[in-house]
């Protein structure tokens, strides 16, 4: 094993009180990982509030130091709220994060951050007026420690110049789903929407602020009772420094998988190579998450990650806040992994 002179875990960002969050919008499960993300690296749970109580209720089991607000206009009006999170409908995300803005508070919402062009111009236009933060959790980089090895790798240049990434983003359907989730107007589509995460990691991997779509494609294999439902997805990407991309996404993930998918990433350098198996290594008899993998002229590697780098994204979310700074993201590259997957999404809506 090379020496990997590992960096300390992030620590607290801040003390009890000192960065208040409140949460608004519950639909997606995606809320309970931002909120111990958030808890984690030092925010205070405030408020919390959705339409449907029973939500708030069972969110509450979880977060029992939060409490229920009574209506959407209280928790905006609450001046020790710093920044709302939300998981809410993704085509209500964008309408609720201007809210949040125009009262004077950042936004920390779920992928996909919106779901039309016009959302996202709304969205630029209110971040430019209000000064306000429209963060967005692409998980399967900013909430995996896997990824966050990765990124430390490339940086230190262990694999050259990173010119292809692959990546595969297969999920469980199971059952039990609302039924917004399966209608086009609310979800956007595959590409938008679990795309998204991949399409975010091209541009960070890659270093890119755009690319050119050069193949999308979508369809319905097995689910004609939702005739709106995507269950299939890929893409092609292309930056302007010529690096290339391909991803795949699908809701076909077995039931014999003891994990939700197998999402994997592959990055291609000019001196080596690197795989994630983010949340399960099949049939190894390893510890199922954060397994990455390198080679390089150095020789093979295998490293566990699990435990041992943290997800620096969140302690510097709430630095961000506070100082007012882009450290943890860009609002530049939030704004443009957004648009990419609406375009993607649109390519592939024409086919």
């Amino acid at each position: 094993m090379t020496e990997l002179h590992l960096p300390p875990k992030p620590g607290l960002a801040a003390g009890p009180g000192e960065f208040v969050f409140s949460v608004a919008g519950l639909a997606h499960g995606h809320i309970y990982g931002m909120t111990r993300g958030l808890l984690e690296a030092g925010a205070t749970l405030g408020s919390v509030w959705d339409e449907d109580s029973q939500k708030v209720t069972e969110f509450l089991k979880a977060f029992p130091q939060g409490r229920a607000a009574d209506s959407l206009e209280q928790l905006l009006e609450d001046p020790q709220v710093r920044l709302v999170a939300s998981a809410a409908v993704p085509s209500r995300r964008c309408e609720l994060g201007l809210r949040v803005m125009e009262a004077g508070k950042d936004y920390f919402v779920d992928k996909a951050p919106m779901t039309t062009l016009a959302q996202l111009e709304q969205a630029r236009e209110a971040v430019r007026r209000t000064n306000r933060k429209y963060m967005v959790y692409y998980s399967e980089r900013l909430h995996s420690e896997a990824a966050t090895l990765a990124d430390l790798l490339v940086r230190r240049g262990e694999i050259g110049r990173v010119i292809h990434m692959d990546g595969f983003g297969p999920h469980r359907l199971g059952g039990g789903r609302p039924d917004w989730f399966y209608q086009k107007k609310y979800v956007g589509g595959i590409l938008c929407d679990i795309g998204s995460h991949q399409l975010e990691q091209f541009l960070y991997f890659t270093g890119s602020e755009q690319a050119d779509i050069t193949m999308a494609r979508k369809a319905n294999y097995a689910h004609p009772e939702h005739p709106e439902f995507e269950d299939f997805g890929d893409c092609a990407v292309t930056a302007p420094s010529g690096a290339t991309g391909y991803f795949r996404v699908d809701w076909f993930t077995p039931d014999g998988l003891s994990n939700w998918g197998d999402g994997r990433t592959f990055i291609l350098g000019t001196e080596g190579y690197i795989e994630l198996r983010k949340y399960v290594d099949i049939a190894s008899g390893r510890p199922g998450e954060n397994a990455v993998y390198w080679v390089n002229q150095k020789g093979e590697f295998r490293f566990d990650a699990t435990g041992q780098v943290g997800c620096p994204f969140f302690y510097r979310l709430i630095r961000d806040c506070l100082d007012r700074t882009e450290t943890a993201m860009t609002q530049a590259h939030a704004f443009h992994a957004a648009e990419l997957c609406l375009r993607v999404q649109a390519m592939a809506d024409g086919l």
